[in-house]
């Protein structure tokens, strides 16, 4: 019982010892405890700050921007959408002044599709890279796109990386069967047709309710001719 006694006493002892450190410590570092302190307080509350009164309006004030941009991308008049009309800005300037903003990043992928579509590729790839979405269909879209400009270019191999990327990205049976169908359209420009009856087997057995799964039994028997196979 001694025994026992003796060890809980020094068990205390060693915890008055441990807190009379403490206690030491905070009182000979108590003016850089406080003013690392204030530093964290500081910080937070400029992360606050920023996020309330700076990005906040400025995501809002890029939404108001995008939507004249976005109009115009709809009707299909890509220089307005573009460049603006002189009173609304483009997608040119709303990146160059929103870049941080989710409208900027938005833009990249508008203004990326308008290069494509006027046979700019390399601008398109330029955009459509330097954006980024987790969104299901405009995040696959953006890198499929990037997979088309390659296509223009006349680099079959960077195309079918990108195809088959987008096909990953988000594997549903719209975006994901619509680049795989390219990708294999794109192996047997190469004459790769084994590749190509793999992804269009793929899009046969995953994406079986699919628009492309319903032509895909042609594309699969059309590469297995090329191919030599049964």
């Amino acid at each position: 019982m001694a025994k026992n006694k003796d060890k809980t006493e020094d068990k205390i002892a060693a915890v008055e010892v441990a807190l009379d450190r403490s206690e030491q410590f905070l009182e000979k570092n108590k003016n850089l405890l406080f003013y690392i302190l204030l530093g964290v307080i500081v910080v937070v509350g400029g992360i606050f700050a920023y996020k309330k009164f700076i990005k906040g309006p400025k995501e809002l004030e890029a939404q108001a921007q995008m939507f004249q941009a976005e109009h115009y991308f709809e009707k299909d008049s890509l220089k307005l959408a573009m460049n603006g009309d002189g009173t609304n800005p483009g997608f040119i300037q709303i990146i160059d002044d929103y870049g941080s903003t989710k409208s900027g990043n938005l833009a990249k992928y508008y203004l990326g599709i308008c290069y494509l579509k006027q046979g700019d590729f390399q601008n398109a790839i330029d955009n459509l890279t330097s954006f980024s979405s987790d969104d299901q269909i405009v995040g696959p879209m953006a890198i499929g796109a990037t997979g088309d400009a390659y296509m223009e270019l006349g680099q079959t191999d960077k195309a079918i990386e990108y195809y088959l990327k987008a096909a990953k990205k988000k594997d549903n049976d719209f975006t994901a069967s619509m680049f795989l169908q390219k990708a294999g359209w794109a192996y047997e420009i190469l004459g790769q047709y084994d590749k190509a009856i793999e992804v269009y087997t793929k899009i046969q057995k995953e994406h079986n309710k699919s628009f492309e799964a319903r032509d895909i039994d042609k594309y699969i028997a059309r590469a297995k001719g090329l191919s030599g196979t049964k």
